[in-house]
This record gives C-alpha cells, sequence and structure tokens, in this order.
C-alpha cells in the first residue's frame, strides 16, 4: 500500500524530473524525498525511475501507476477545492427569518459580518410574523428566527440574543425632544401610536402602562414597529418603542427618549429542536447577539452564551 504522502512525492519527483525539484515544489529537504522515493520502490518491490545523469524518468513498468497516481492527485486536489469553497461559504446557504424590530438595524449589521468571512455564502431572509416562524422553522424553511420574545413549543429551542430597553419615540421638533428622560405619566398624555396590546410585540411596549395601571389610548394602531416609526416622524403623535428598531439612527426623522421607569424585556433566537446548526448559522447567532448586545447600556455586563452545541 502506499501512503498519500508517498503519492505525493513520487508525483512530484515525476513532474519535476529531479530529486532537488521534488524537493522545491514540496518544500522539504532533497535527502528526505530521496530516501521516501528509495523506500517506496523497496517496500513495493517496483522501480519508478530510471536515473540519467541526474534526471529521473519514470521506468515503463510505472506508467500505469502513475496514472493512478495523478487520478489520486486530483481527488485530493478536489477535495481541498471542495474544502476552500466551504470555508468561502460557497457551497452554504444561510435561511434567515427575522420579527421586524431585529430586522430594520440589527440583523444587516450582523450579516455585514458574516459576509466579511465567507464572502460567497448565500443569503435568504425572511421578514415573519410569530405564527410565520413556527412553521418556518419545523418545514424546514429556514434556520433561524430572531425573535422579540419566546414561547413554549415542544419543537423549538430558544437561545438568548441580548436584553432591551423601551424608548419613547418623537418627532424632530416635539416638545419632549432634548429631554434627558420622560415618565410613563408622561407620555400618555400625547396622542399615541402603537401596535396591538394583544400582539405579543405589542404586550411588550404597553406592559410599562400595564404595569403602573395607567389608562392610555392608541389612537393609531400599526402592525410593525417600522410603520410606528414612520406615523411619528409624520407627526401623528408619540410611540413607545424597542431599542433595536431605532438604533444606531435606523429610523431618521424620530428622535429617542429614555424613559424613567424600568422596560427591561428579552430577545432569542429559535431554532428547531435537534436540528444541527451549521458553522455559518453559528456565526450568524454570534455576530446578531454582538451586536444588539453592543447597544443597550448593559451590554457589559452581559456574559456571551455561545450558540447551542450540536
Amino acid at each position: 500500500m502506499m501512503t498519500l504522502r508517498q503519492v505525493e512525492v513520487i508525483r512530484a519527483v515525476m513532474v519535476t524530473g529531479t530529486i532537488g525539484g521534488a524537493a522545491k515544489l514540496l518544500n522539504v529537504s532533497a535527502p528526505g524525498i530521496s530516501r521516501l522515493v528509495k523506500y517506496t520502490e523497496k517496500s513495493l518491490g517496483i522501480r519508478f525511475f530510471q536515473r540519467q545523469n541526474g534526471r529521473y524518468f519514470p521506468t515503463p513498468e510505472a506508467h500505469n501507476i502513475f496514472e493512478q497516481i495523478n487520478g489520486v492527485y486530483k481527488k485530493v486536489d478536489d477535495l481541498t477545492e471542495i474544502i476552500s469553497k466551504i470555508g468561502r461559504g460557497a457551497l452554504s446557504e444561510l435561511r434567515i427569518g427575522s420579527v421586524p424590530s431585529i430586522s430594520q438595524v440589527m440583523v444587516p449589521r450582523a450579516i455585514e459580518k458574516v459576509r466579511r468571512r465567507y464572502p460567497e455564502v448565500r443569503i435568504d431572509i425572511n421578514i415573519l410574523k410569530l405564527e410565520e416562524a413556527i412553521d418556518y422553522l419545523l418545514l424546514g424553511r429556514g434556520d433561524c428566527v430572531a425573535m422579540s420574545y419566546r414561547l413554549e413549543h415542544p419543537g423549538l429551542d430558544f437561545l438568548p440574543l441580548a436584553s432591551g430597553e423601551l424608548f419613547c419615540i418623537v418627532p424632530e421638533g416635539h416638545e419632549l425632544v432634548g429631554r434627558k428622560q420622560v415618565s410613563a405619566k408622561e407620555i400618555i398624555r400625547y396622542p399615541l401610536i402603537g401596535i396591538d396590546p394583544n400582539d405579543p410585540y405589542g404586550r411588550i411596549m404597553a406592559e410599562i402602562f400595564a404595569r403602573y395601571k395607567l389608562k392610555y389610548d392608541i389612537t393609531i394602531r400599526a402592525r410593525f414597529g417600522t410603520t410606528v416609526c414612520a406615523l411619528v416622524k409624520a407627526g401623528l403623535g408619540i410611540a413607545v418603542i424597542d431599542q433595536f428598531t431605532v438604533a444606531h439612527g435606523g429610523y431618521p426623522g424620530v428622535v429617542a427618549v429614555p424613559i424613567i421607569e424600568p422596560t427591561h424585556f428579552d430577545t432569542y433566537i429559535a431554532v428547531k429542536r435537534g436540528a444541527p446548526l451549521s458553522l455559518h448559522i453559528e456565526h450568524f447567532i454570534d455576530c446578531l447577539r454582538a451586536e444588539m448586545r453592543a447597544v443597550g447600556p448593559r451590554a457589559a455586563k452581559q456574559p456571551v452564551a455561545r450558540s447551542r452545541k450540536k
């Protein structure tokens, strides 16, 4: 039997015609090449080369062997190319779902980092509602979903992303612009724009009022936080929104004012229970987690949780 190392050395001598040339090709010492050629010929009982004036010429008996060696070497080259493609992400596709509040700013920033490491990976992004996220994962349409809430489901796992806070958003020129903080009692004095409190995302926004038993009236309801921001920008009222929607100036034309009361909430990555995660998906989750944890004032206090082990 020949080892892959012997195949590599014999082929290098065949290609270059000299021991020295083979040594340079393989970046090793010439004596080592010479010893391995002699050992291979002796152990197999086959003479591979005729030596003439320092050059090595294949013997007639070795021609068939060289054809097989070239075939083996081509397969090694093919394997190397496949490994290289995997490293660049060329053979993979990331199928990512996200609720709108995280998809607006956080997901694109994480994707930019993923592209930097895996420049050839294909990416498919879907903006999903809660009821869509379950089928998206269980039916194998996607690999993960970034969510601003979690639910109990026997077929899903929820990995922690980051904690967030709520802000009061107002249009530019509003009398609350410039305030360091605003209270929940002050917020309800203005026309409110929001999301249905019965919606899981809307419940996060409305919880601050329910906690302090404050009566409030949402004069305009919208389905997504991005629509809420657009309505606020148009001067139709103010709103309570999560920090990830408006992070990094993600929605120009609105100003985010901190809220005095605690407004902590948690976000998650949902994955199908038992399904292995690719290195590319794990890297995306790590990047998204880092981006989201860098936004909040408590970012430095949060330990980084790794992706689920396979």
